[in-house]
């Protein structure tokens, strides 16, 4: 379909070329940054249990441990702990002190017996009793006698260390305070002393732990066990079988898989790994960036010549690529629960349905590189898309929004089951968690609408909800110019009816054009008398001279754009009231100056309006009824024949005079707008029935 004009971003500068390269580039870096350094996605395969392989046969490339199952190797490491063993270092003080003590004590009890001589025969064996009295202390703590600590008996081993040596010893081969007491009793009772029970108390009182406990050791050699508890249970040799195609895939194969897997990365070079895949992931990255910018350029020109409005578009997918990256790292989100479908509501309220598929689409895939979802995740967010968009989800309709958003969740839900399906075979091994999260992901579109608002603010945009206030009859503005100016308010409606029946028929944004038709002429409220349509007797522009009455004429465009920023009017409503003459010549005052000045030296461009031309469908399309409801106004009692006529020519002089040469309206579009104006233009011009007066009416 051939267009009046092409895409405008030729007419773009070099700054503004170098401000969007700009943008672009650090869209792509800011995408780019966010990228994990390592993730599994690296290994070529995606499988999960219970599914069907299917990729050809599997063998392996070179021989890999096969790694344990978790469960089975946190039990075996739970089984070597529960074998660790206490670790007792020995000191040698206790036996040197305890002979001293044991000596002293026995001199001082002989030295009071052989004064009293209450013990004779300890008396006689005075030095057999001392020597045995060491000896037996010397076996005790040679042996070795530990210190009490809490659940002793249920060790069957010990370590002694001595130096930098481990000893393995059991619990019986040393002694426990209590049993080197029992002991030395046993002892005594067989030897040939004729008194042993003399040193008895001595001897007693000196048995005393040489072996004590060190937590620190223990804990080293339990660290020891447990790093010695293999992570594996066998080996694939080089060329085995992992897997066989359309294999289905049990506990087994996914263990030598995962450890396939593992020694993959492993045998991956980490740091060329990274460097060649972050270059694969800015290479993407920068193709998809730029197939955005190039479908902005040639499909939505205006969105692309507006900094504003590409920075709006831009700004999705690093929105959503950095909420992704962060819910991957969360590891209690669910990447599921991020709610895609925010961005076709939001952009195809303020643009078209093409554009909000499209971004919706380069979204999806670039999240698509930083989770770990695979392939569901981009099919499931993508279906979601085309329902959004089928659906035409409205958020001024909240029963038809909410109503939209439950079919959102029957597909979501009934996708994500369906893929299970083909996966798995059955529901049996259905993780609710996704599915909750899904429920949580349609709740949070409903986002969109308080997201609205503000987007307006910050971007500038117009959204319906907006344009439906600023069409209330009852604001400021439109008050104002009912009260100054009423025909011009007359006029503005009926320019109103005939673009918005235009811009229904052709696809064009018919609530745009009948709010900015309504503000178009806003300007004229300056100076209402110097308008036609405000007039009733007498003209002023009699009193003036056709340069002066030229002024007035064009000064309604510059008037009506102050008072509309005046009152905060959205700047996409104040572009229609600059373009809605575009740079055309006041004809009539330019002729009239040229009769009076024959010639005379002429400003033309004091006769043309600033400008500029239209550059949308819609304003072009205000420009022409505009223009046609206007002209036609000069006509009394037009046949159909000179009617349509004559709007051809105010078309055609439009496109004569170049000012539709910027639009995207095609010629057939153009057709479809004239065809429809000169419907309404008929049946306001059409002569109505002359009624015959009642007899008897006074």
């Amino acid at each position: 379909m051939s267009r009046l004009l092409g895409p405008i971003p030729n007419s773009l500068g070099t700054r503004p070329r170098l401000t969007r390269l700009l943008l672009g580039a650090v869209a792509v870096v800011a995408i780019c940054l966010l990228y994990p350094v390592r993730t599994q996605q690296s290994f070529p395969y995606d499988y999960q249990l219970n599914s069907l392989w299917k990729y050809e046969d599997l063998r392996a490339p070179f021989e890999f441990p096969i790694l344990k199952t978790d469960q089975q190797y946190q039990q075996d490491r739970a089984n070597a702990s529960a074998r660790t063993s206490p670790v007792f270092l020995p000191r040698a003080e206790p036996l040197e002190t305890a002979l001293a003590e044991f000596e002293s004590a026995f001199s001082q009890k002989l030295a009071r017996v052989r004064q009293d001589g209450s013990y004779p025969r300890a008396a006689a064996q005075a030095d057999q009793l001392l020597d045995y009295g060491r000896d037996i202390l010397n076996r005790l703590y040679n042996r070795g006698i530990v210190e009490n600590i809490a659940g002793a008996s249920e060790y069957q081993r010990i370590y002694v260390k001595r130096g930098n040596t481990l000893h393995e010893a059991s619990m019986s081969s040393v002694y426990t305070i209590e049993r080197a007491a029992a002991w030395l009793n046993d002892s005594l009772m067989y030897t040939n002393l004729a008194a042993p029970d003399f040193i008895l108390p001595e001897l007693e009182a000196q048995i005393k732990a040489n072996l004590f406990y060190s937590s620190e050791e223990t804990e080293q050699q339990k660290r020891r066990i447990l790093e010695s508890v293999s992570p594996y249970t066998g080996v694939v040799q080089e060329g085995q079988l992992i897997v066989a195609a359309n294999a289905l895939i049990s506990a087994d194969i996914a263990q030598r898989l995962e450890s396939y897997r593992q020694q993959y990365d492993l045998a991956y070079d980490a740091q060329s790994g990274f460097n060649w895949s972050l270059i694969g992931y800015i290479a993407l990255s920068s193709i998809i960036v730029l197939l955005l910018f190039l479908y902005l350029r040639y499909f939505f020109p205006v969105v692309y010549a507006r900094l504003p409005k590409l920075i709006f578009i831009v700004l999705w997918p690093v929105l959503y690529a950095i909420l992704i990256r962060a819910t991957e790292l969360n590891v209690g989100i669910n990447s599921w629960v991020i709610p895609f479908c925010i961005v076709p509501i939001v952009i195809r309220i303020f643009f078209k349905e093409r554009l909000a598929f499209f971004v919706h689409v380069v979204v999806v895939l670039i999240a698509s590189f930083l989770t770990k979802l695979g392939y569901e995740f981009t099919f499931l967010h993508i279906l979601a898309g085309i329902v959004v968009i089928v659906m035409d989800i409205d958020t001024r309709d909240w029963s038809r929004y909410f109503r939209s958003l439950i079919y959102l969740l029957l597909v979501y839900v009934g996708g994500y089951f369906s893929l299970l399906l083909i996966k798995q075979g059955n529901l049996s091994n259905l993780d609710p968690v996704p599915v909750l999260a899904l429920g949580a992901n349609v709740f949070l579109v409903l986002l969109a609408y308080p997201l609205i608002p503000l987007l307006e603010r910050v971007f500038g945009l117009l959204s319906p909800i907006t344009l439906l206030e600023l069409g209330d009859m009852n604001r400021s503005l439109l008050r104002d110019l009912a009260h100054k100016a009423p025909g011009t308010l007359q006029h503005s409606l009926t320019v109103a009816n005939m673009a918005e029946q235009a811009a229904q028929r052709i696809g064009a944004d018919a609530l745009l054009l009948h709010t900015a038709a309504l503000y178009h002429d806003i300007g004229k409220m300056a100076n209402p008398n110097y308008f036609i349509e405000n007039q009733r007797n007498e003209n002023p522009h009699d009193q003036l001279t056709p340069l002066e009455s030229a002024e007035i004429i064009i000064g309604h465009v510059t008037e009506g754009v102050k008072m509309a920023k005046k009152a905060g009017l959205p700047n996409r409503l104040i572009d229609f009231i600059r373009t809605h003459h575009g740079n055309t010549k006041v004809a009539y005052f330019y002729h009239k100056h040229l009769d009076n000045n024959p010639g005379g030296e002429i400003d033309e461009d004091r006769f043309h309006y600033p400008g500029p031309r239209p550059i949308s469908r819609e304003e072009s399309i205000l420009m022409l009824a505009d223009s046609v409801e206007a002209a036609c106004k000069s006509l009394s009692r037009p046949d159909e024949k000179e009617l349509t006529d004559f709007i051809h020519k105010i078309v055609q002089g439009k496109i004569n005079s170049g000012q539709l040469a910027q639009s995207k309206l095609s010629f057939q579009e153009l057709d479809t707008c004239r065809d429809t104006f000169i419907e309404v233009m008929k049946s306001v011009h059409r002569p109505r029935i002359a009624y015959p007066e009642e007899k008897g009416n006074t």
